[in-house]
């Protein structure tokens, strides 16, 4: 699910946004075809390869560096130096990767997890904010009502990154690790309370990226409590992978969806359910790991609700996506 589901949608979301960022023309015909190409075979490698061939294993390991070299090479050129941090994260995503691949020790996913949430505080802290102040001045609200505080941000990225390390080494059960999974949810719902998420309930492709936020605030306390034994120490890890994950790359892909095909920005049919089937998914995995639901019956739950909410995704954008832009430019 790593390498597969939250690659690709890093992945979408780079070469859709470094292109925004530098004005460069995105990744198209032929090559981009190539990429995907690489992506499934990768996928089809580590499923038919039985006990994780060599081969099977460099193919899993060839996307990412193709997607930074393309995202690289733009953004140097055009002398974004502030972006570089988004490749920074991503080099760890395949680093990780590698090392699970080499000592097979399941510490390494853990740590890939909390990458994820900490990838979804850089990008999520940058177009969050500002997308509930444009819709509050459209709206004839105040914009300033948004408030992003730097070192809220600064604080939060570098205690959720420390955990990283933390979990790499193996440091899972410390007191320091609960003191700083706690510092780092209470700093990431700060900066929450701050972008007036509250003020967004008629927009749903707004809330839904501050109820992804909330996800990564509820994953850290888990965190937080299993490294002091009370609670079971999967909790975290579904609260930000299905729940997290699964919300803000479904909440992105919603917005960019019609935004990029020349659309008005508001959530097309069915998307309200393919939300509400999501946040199903994310609450059944949970409960199932605090052991308040039987675990088959949450386990087939959460795949069901999962699985319909992309489904309910597919039937609503499908289309879409696989047709010209309405307002008649290239893309």
């Amino acid at each position: 699910m790593l390498a597969g589901f939250l690659n690709a949608a890093v992945a979408g979301f780079l070469l859709t946004a470094v292109c925004n960022w530098t004005g460069t023309a995105p990744l198209a015909g032929w090559r981009l075809a190539a990429l995907w190409l690489v992506w499934l075979a990768g996928r089809l490698a580590m499923a038919l390869a039985g006990d994780a061939a060599p081969w099977a294993v460099a193919l899993d390991l060839l996307f990412v560096p193709l997607v930074m070299l393309d995202a690289g090479v733009r953004i140097w050129r055009a002398r974004q130096r502030r972006q570089m941090i988004v490749l920074l994260v991503l080099l760890a995503f395949w680093g990780l990767d590698a090392a699970f691949h080499w000592r097979g020790d399941p510490r390494y996913l853990h740590a890939l997890v909390l990458l994820g949430a900490l990838l979804i505080l850089v990008i999520g802290g940058r177009i969050t904010p500002a997308f509930t102040s444009n819709w509050l001045r459209q709206q004839g609200e105040n914009p300033a009502l948004v408030t992003v505080r730097p070192w809220l941000d600064r604080g939060a990225l570098i205690t959720v990154a420390v955990l990283v390390c933390l979990q790499v080494a193996g440091l899972t059960s410390s007191p320091w690790q609960a003191a700083l999974a706690l510092l780092a949810a209470l700093l990431v719902l700060a900066r929450l309370v701050g972008w007036a998420g509250w003020r967004t309930g008629r927009e749903p492709l707004l809330w839904i990226l501050h109820l992804g936020h909330l996800w990564v605030v509820a994953g850290l306390v888990l965190l937080g409590l299993a490294a002091l034994s009370l609670v079971p120490g999967s909790a975290w890890l579904h609260a930000l992978g299905a729940g997290a994950m699964g919300t803000m790359v479904l909440g992105v892909m919603t917005r960019v969806a019609v935004g990029h095909t020349g659309r008005p920005l508001r959530l097309r049919r069915g998307g309200l359910t393919a939300y509400l089937l999501m946040l199903c998914a994310g609450l059944a995995r949970v409960a199932v790991a605090l052991g308040v639901m039987p675990m088959m019956a949450g386990l087939w739950l959460a795949a069901l609700a999962w699985s319909g909410a992309w489904l309910v995704f597919l039937g609503g954008y499908g289309r879409i996506l696989l047709t010209r832009r309405a307002d008649g430019r290239p893309g």
